[in-house]
C-alpha cells in the first residue's frame, strides 16, 4: 500500500539554482525517485552540466537560464517548462546569496542584493510557478531557507537573517494562500551545509570547532543531508503538510 509513497514518476521538477552544490544533488535524488528535472541559473553551462550529469536516471532532464530577480525572466521559464513537458508540479528554490559585515558598516547595496535575491527571487519564482500550479490544482513548492531564519549568528549577517526569516514566513502566508487549490508550500532549514556559500567561514578552524560543537550529532552537513527532505515534502508522503519549516540542523535548534 506506502510502497510508492516517496515516487516521483510523471512530477516536473523545476530548480532554480540547481546547480550549485546543494541543488545539484537535491537534482539527483528527485530524478533518481522518478521525476524529470529542469535545471535553471545564470549559467546554462553550469545548469546543463547537472543536467547531463542526470542522464544516467534514465529522465529527461533540460537546462535553461533564469535571473530570479527579474519577474519577466523567471515568467520565460515557467513558459518554457510547461510548453516543453506540459506541467509543473515540484518548485525547489536553491537560489541563495550572502554578504557579510558588521551590521553598523554594511553596504547597503550589498544589504538589498542579498534581500532582492534571497527573498524577492523567491517570491517571484513561487508566484509564476503557483499560477500554473493553481490551474492544475496540485503541486509542492520547497523553499530552502536556514535555520538562521530564527537564529541570530555573532558575525555580520544582518542581512542574511533577516532574509531567510522572510523566506520562511513567506512560505507560511503562500501555504495558507493556496491550501485551496492543493498547492503545499513548505521550506526547508538546513545548519551549516558545506558549499561554498560558506566555505570561507568554515575554513576557520577556530569556527568549525565552536559551530560542531554547538551541533548534538557532531558535524557539519553535506548537501546529501538535504535530499531526504525534499523527496519527502515532494512527494505523496507529505499530502497533508503544508506551511511547515522543516528544520535539518543536526538538532542544534533543539539545544538553544
Amino acid at each position: 500500500m506506502y510502497e510508492q509513497i516517496f515516487r516521483l514518476d510523471g512530477k516536473v521538477a523545476v530548480l532554480p539554482g540547481g546547480a550549485g552544490g546543494i541543488g545539484a544533488a537535491l537534482a539527483r535524488g528527485l530524478a533518481e525517485y522518478g521525476a524529470d528535472v529542469v535545471i535553471a541559473g545564470r549559467s546554462v553551462e553550469r545548469a546543463r552540466a547537472v543536467a547531463n550529469d542526470l542522464a544516467a536516471t534514465g529522465r529527461r532532464t533540460m537546462a535553461l537560464s533564469v535571473e530570479v530577480t527579474d519577474p519577466e525572466s523567471v515568467r520565460r521559464l515557467v513558459e518554457e517548462v510547461v510548453g516543453q513537458f506540459g506541467r509543473l508540479d515540484i518548485l525547489v528554490n536553491c537560489v541563495g546569496t550572502q554578504y557579510e559585515a558588521p551590521a553598523e558598516e554594511f553596504p547597503f547595496d550589498q544589504w538589498k542584493r542579498v534581500m532582492e535575491v534571497n527573498v524577492a527571487g523567491t517570491f517571484l519564482t513561487c508566484q509564476a510557478a503557483g499560477r500554473v500550479m493553481i490551474a492544475q490544482r496540485s503541486g509542492s513548492i520547497i523553499n530552502l531557507s536556514s535555520v538562521r531564519g530564527q537564529l541570530a549568528i555573532r558575525r555580520g549577517y544582518a542581512a542574511y537573517t533577516p532574509s531567510k526569516a522572510a523566506v520562511n514566513n513567506l512560505t507560511r502566508q503562500l501555504a495558507t494562500e493556496w491550501a485551496p487549490y492543493n498547492v503545499r508550500v513548505n521550506a526547508i532549514a538546513p545548519t551549516f551545509i558545506e558549499t561554498p556559500l560558506v566555505a570561507n567561514m568554515l575554513a576557520d578552524p577556530e569556527f568549525r570547532r565552536s559551530l560542531t560543537e554547538r551541533i548534538p550529532l557532531g558535524r557539519v552537513g553535506v548537501p546529501a543531508d538535504i535530499v531526504g527532505a525534499t523527496i519527502f515534502l515532494a512527494s505523496p508522503a507529505s499530502s497533508f503538510i503544508t506551511g511547515h519549516i522543516l528544520l535539518v540542523d543536526g538538532g542544534v535548534t533543539a539545544t538553544q
